[in-house]
This record gives structure tokens, C-alpha cells and sequence, in this order.
């Protein structure tokens, strides 16, 4: 449950005062708030959430990473370093402290006035002004983050933004950012689903977004999450009880994805079939949660070949295709992604199967897989992933193509690879977010490599082609 504008106020106030940050004493906060507050109903007349950044100084029983404050706040953006740390000065008086210099993450959502999402980003001391340039900062239109990388041109240093902005700062390892968002809805950091959870194939059924993930040998197969903003997740039962699994398989659950196909839903998986070959199959549901009734065999299989990693698109023109992948790496032989035609229930194969890439790149090693294809733009875009799922070589690639089946064309190298303290990115979903930017659902291995959780990072697409900027992220972003 939320804590009340009063609680919050005064444990933030009695915390300035206890860390020496000022701020107003505890009497004349709390007195400020009730001014604000509508004498009728008890309830403010309006507030601000204030969500801080990762590297935030929390106070001594202040276990959440916001502030509701009374009334309309602001701050310029401005972060003033004191010793090892640094501190933002808020319209209200507040002070809140972050450790490291410059290290200011602010975002600020009000119900006071509209707001649409926009990010300031304010400069160190070092920044090189370009010309006719007075101001200390920048503001721009949406989400723009950084990863604290600084990249030294001698005498000087500069970095890239996610939106392709390259400051420049005098001295090396000179960067220095601070930045505020308004009307973005807060903060998150990754993962979103800190258990295991690999293999994520995430939908939005048109209330909410749903995940489902491998289950492997567990008991019930294949876990389902629901969120309404792909940040806070809560459990949602599973695809497979125990009492309900497919009759032809005996385990293995991987790789789920759940699609809706005509008026239904469709959840396409993994499992070992029972003369030992890993197959594809199909179980239908009104609901994207379930419950769901197998086909009864399945959908692909080959008693020569494993076939695993299936995914569902549609063209331009309605038409629906199943992609998938050969285990070929299970017996030494290379890994083709397969993409053909579905009918149009979803439930069995039509036309002629085509190959739509191979692991002929040196970073994909013996292995490419975990497809997803988006249209856009005039193409259709194959996300994969590449190499060994289980180190740091997984990484996820993408190639495109005008038309479903291809020919489709790599680009060289990786899109997201290991990086921010996770390990072996990769099997993703793509998303459109709450704002309407595109975003990447997909799994990493912890610091502990105990378990792959589930991680969410933008997608841009400069000169045509997908990138996950600063990805995979380990600190503050505004929220999708």
C-alpha cells in the first residue's frame, strides 16, 4: 500500500536533517503539506511523485525509491557535487544526495498540470558549449539515457546518448550528465523479474502484457506473468498444469509464446516428444491465461531433427507464419531458421518451408536461434539470438528482408551482448511500451549465475536498423 503524502514528507524531512542535508525541520514540512491538503476531504489538492535514481543516498527507514510530495515541484536540472557525492536542489527546498559526482537521476510526474514525457540533460563544468549555445543543459521530446561510458579524443572526451547525441567535455574521462525527467511515470532498473525466468515470449492482449517462460522440468510447465507496464509483474498461474500437460510429451517445457490468431489464442512451445525429439506444439485458449487445451500432437516435428524456438508473425497483408529453428548444434550440424506459412487457424502448416538465415557469422559460433520477427518500416526484422546460451558469448543479432520469407541480410555484428554486469543477453521478445516506443523483453544471467531473470531495454532504429542503446542497462531508466 502506498504510505500517505504526510508519512512521507516528514521521514524525508527528519532524514535531511539527520544526514546534515537541510532542508525545512520536520513541524514546518509537515505544516506546508496540510496547507496543500483540501480541508474537506483531507486529500491534496495536487502532488508530485518524485522517484530517484539508483545511485540515490536513502534514507535510514525509507524503504521506497519515491517521494510524494505536495503540491507542483520542479528542479532545473542543475547537480552540484559536494566531496564524493552529489546533491540536487528541489523548488520545494529538498535536497536529495546521490553517491559520485554528477550522478543526479531525477523524474518528476505531477498530477498538477499535463505533462507529456520529456528528459533534460544538464551538462558538468567541462561540457564544450557548441556555439550560440548559453545554456547549461539540453531538453529533448521522450526517453534519453546514458550508460556513464566516456570515450577519450585527446586532449578531450566525449560520449554517445541513446538518442545519438555525442557530447563533448574538456580533459579525459571528463563526462559529466545529469539527468531529469518529467511526465515519463518514474524510474526502473533490470531486471524486472529477478527469479528465473528465461526465455521470455511476452504479448500485449490488449489489457495487459503477458509473459510466459521455460519451465524445463518443473512440475507444472510454463509460468505466466501479467503487467500493465512491463516493469512490475505479478504471477498468473501457468500454461500447463501438471494434470493438463501434452499427452506426446515426456519434458523439456521451453521456449513459450502465446499469440493471438483469429479470435483465440494460440500458445506455441518446446517439449521432448516421446521418441526422444525435441518438437514444436500448440495449445489453444480463449484467454491469454488460459486455460489452455494442447492439439494433441505436435505441430512440428521431424523424427530425424529436434525443432525448437518457435514464433508467430503476421505480414503486412494478415497472412500468419511460424519461425522457427533446426537443433542442428544438439549433433555437431548447423542451426537454419526456418520460417513458413501457417493456415489460417494457426494449427498446421501450409506452402513450402524456407530457410531464412544460418550461423555463417564468427561471433554466432555453432548456434543461431530464439527468433522474432517485427514488420516496420517497409521490412521485416528477424531478431536472434547467437552462440552458447550458457557464457558470455550469447548475444542477440538481427537481419532484415522486404519480404516474410526472405532473402534476409545480417548486420555483422551483435545488437546487444553481454555487458552491465549481466551475461549471455538474448532470447527477447519486442514490444511496443505504454508510451509507444519499442522495447526489448529478453533474458540475461544474474551476477551469481544462478539464474537467467528477465531484463527490459529500448529499442531505436537509426539508418533503418534496431539498436538497444546503452543495453544491457544496470541503472536507472525512465519508465517504458
Amino acid at each position: 500500500m502506498r504510505k500517505s503524502p504526510r508519512f512521507l514528507s516528514l521521514a524525508f524531512a527528519s532524514a535531511l536533517l539527520a544526514s546534515g542535508c537541510g532542508g525545512e525541520s520536520p513541524d514546518t514540512q509537515l505544516a506546508a503539506d496540510e496547507s496543500a491538503a483540501d480541508t474537506t476531504t483531507g486529500a491534496l489538492a495536487c502532488s508530485t511523485r518524485i522517484t530517484y535514481g539508483d545511485r540515490w543516498i536513502r534514507p535510514s527507514n525509507h524503504p521506497a525509491q519515491y517521494d510524494i510530495a505536495a503540491d507542483l515541484v520542479t528542479w532545473d536540472g542543475t547537480c552540484i557535487n559536494e566531496g564524493p557525492n552529489s546533491y540536487a536542489v528541489l523548488s520545494n527546498g529538498w535536497r536529495p544526495y546521490f553517491t559520485g559526482n554528477n550522478a543526479c537521476v531525477i523524474a518528476l510526474d505531477t498530477d498538477c498540470a499535463a505533462q507529456s514525457c520529456g528528459t533534460r540533460i544538464t551538462y558538468g563544468a567541462s561540457w564544450i558549449h557548441p556555439a550560440n549555445h548559453p545554456a547549461q543543459h539540453d531538453d529533448a521530446g521522450g526517453r534519453v539515457f546514458w550508460d556513464r561510458g566516456c570515450t577519450n579524443q585527446s586532449p578531450n572526451s566525449y560520449t554517445v546518448l541513446s538518442n545519438e547525441w555525442a557530447p563533448y567535455f574538456n580533459g579525459s574521462n571528463a563526462c559529466a550528465l545529469s539527468f531529469r525527467y518529467t511526465g515519463c511515470g518514474g524510474l526502473y532498473v533490470n531486471p524486472v523479474v529477478p527469479v528465473d525466468c528465461a526465455d521470455p515470449g511476452v504479448i500485449h492482449d490488449g489489457t495487459q502484457y503477458v509473459a510466459a517462460c521455460t519451465s524445463g522440468g518443473a512440475a507444472d510447465a510454463f509460468p505466466l506473468r501479467t503487467s500493465r507496464d512491463l516493469v512490475n509483474w505479478t504471477y498468473a498461474g501457468v500454461i500447463f498444469p501438471s494434470a493438463r500437460k501434452p499427452t506426446w510429451a515426456t519434458g523439456d517445457y521451453w521456449a513459450p509464446e502465446i499469440h493471438k490468431v483469429g479470435t483465440r489464442y494460440i500458445a506455441y512451445y518446446t517439449a521432448r516428444h516421446t521418441n526422444g525429439k525435441l518438437s514444436i506444439g500448440a495449445a489453444t485458449s480463449t484467454s491469454a491465461l488460459g486455460p489452455f487445451t494442447d492439439l494433441g500432437r505436435p505441430l512440428v516435428h521431424d523424427t530425424g531433427m529436434g525443432m525448437i524456438d518457435a514464433t508467430f508473425f503476421r505480414d503486412t497483408a494478415g497472412t500468419p507464419y511460424l519461425v522457427w529453428k533446426a537443433d542442428g548444434n544438439a549433433v555437431g550440424q548447423p542451426t537454419p531458421i526456418y520460417g513458413q506459412q501457417l493456415s489460417a487457424d494457426g494449427l498446421s502448416l501450409v506452402g513450402t518451408r524456407r530457410t531464412l538465415i544460418t550461423n555463417n557469422l564468427g561471433w554466432e559460433g555453432g548456434v543461431v536461434e530464439a527468433p522474432w520477427v517485427v514488420a516496420r518500416g517497409g521490412y521485416y526484422y528477424l531478431f536472434y539470438s547467437g552462440n552458447a546460451y550458457y557464457n558470455s558469448t550469447y548475444a542477440v543479432g538481427v537481419a532484415r528482408a522486404t519480404s516474410p520469407l526472405g532473402p534476409y541480410t545480417k548486420l555483422s555484428a551483435p545488437i546487444l551482448r553481454t555487458g552491465g554486469g549481466w551475461t549471455g543477453p538474448g532470447h527477447n521478445s519486442v514490444v511496443t511500451g505504454p508510451g509507444g516506443d519499442t522495447y526489448m523483453v529478453y533474458h540475461a544471467w544474474n551476477s551469481a549465475h544462478t539464474a537467467r531473470v528477465m531484463l527490459v531495454d529500448a529499442i531505436t532504429w537509426p539508418n533503418g536498423w534496431p539498436a538497444v542503446p546503452e543495453g544491457p542497462s544496470n541503472g536507472s531508466r525512465p519508465m517504458p
